[in-house]
Formats: C-alpha cells, structure tokens, sequence
C-alpha cells in the first residue's frame, strides 16, 4: 500500500494540540506584561497556577513561552511531514512531557491540600487536559508507523 499523507485525524490531533500549546503561551506571553488576570494579584496567580509562590516576571516566562511555541510547531510540522525524522522526535517529546504534567497532575490530587484553587485547577483543567493533549501528540507522532501500515 502507499504511505498516505491525507487521513485527516492526524492533522485534527496535532492541529488541537498546537492550538491549546499556542493559547497557552499567549496567555503566558499575557503575563510577562505584569497582568495577573484572571487572579488579582502575582501571589495569587502564582499559586492558582502553578500551586507554588513563583515569579511571573519576563526570564520566567518568556522561556517558556518559547518552549510551547516551539512544541506547537514541532507537532504540527509533523503532521505535514510525518516522515521527517527530527520532527517525529519533537513531537515524541511533547507527548512525553504532557504525559509527565499529566502524571504529576495525578500525584498533586492527593499530596496538594483540597481548598486551594490550584487543587481545582489541577483536577478540572490541567491534568485532564495533559492527558487528553498527550494522546493526542502520540497519536500524531506513531502517524507515520500507521500509515505506512496501511
């Protein structure tokens, strides 16, 4: 059979992990103004955010903002050439770091103290929406071994 490059689902999976990867490092690109929306002040976003009293000043942010860009990019990339080599890799590794988010999302559950808005956070937002992204991101990565099975 010849390697098809047109099965949409794969496109569609890497399309919402880029998606939800590139919202995430506007809203982080967001926080590097100063603002602390949607909290009222640093502590509180900080807290609400990561569960944890952090910086959320330019050096902190705009690396990462950089890395979910670049995670975005590597993953839709991929879907548009998914026998590149250096882009399948790319697109291992972010499944492999939403599935490790994921799996901490799991372990804070039972080690984060249940009234904080974090602990919400984290239960309704983003553990789920790490494993969902993670398996969606492998599932674009693994495209080229199924299509060429086909």
């Amino acid at each position: 059979m010849p390697y098809r490059t047109d099965s949409p689902a794969p496109v569609r999976a890497a399309t919402l992990v880029a998606s939800v990867l590139t919202v995430d490092a506007l809203l982080h690109l967001y926080w590097t103004t100063g603002a602390t929306w949607p909290a009222t002040d640093d502590g509180s976003l900080s807290r609400a955010v990561l569960g944890a009293d952090a910086p959320f000043t330019p050096p902190v942010l705009l690396p990462l903002v950089a890395l979910l860009l670049t995670a975005a990019a590597f993953v839709l990339a991929h879907s548009r050439r998914p026998r590149h080599p250096v882009l399948r890799l790319g697109t291992l590794a972010v499944a492999a770091g939403l599935s490790l988010r994921a799996l901490a999302g799991i372990y804070w559950l039972f080690a984060k103290e249940t009234g904080t808005a974090f602990y919400w956070l984290n239960l309704a937002l983003y553990t789920p929406l790490c494993a969902v992204l993670a398996v969606a991101a492998l599932r674009v990565a693994r495209w080229k071994d199924q299509a060429r099975a086909r």
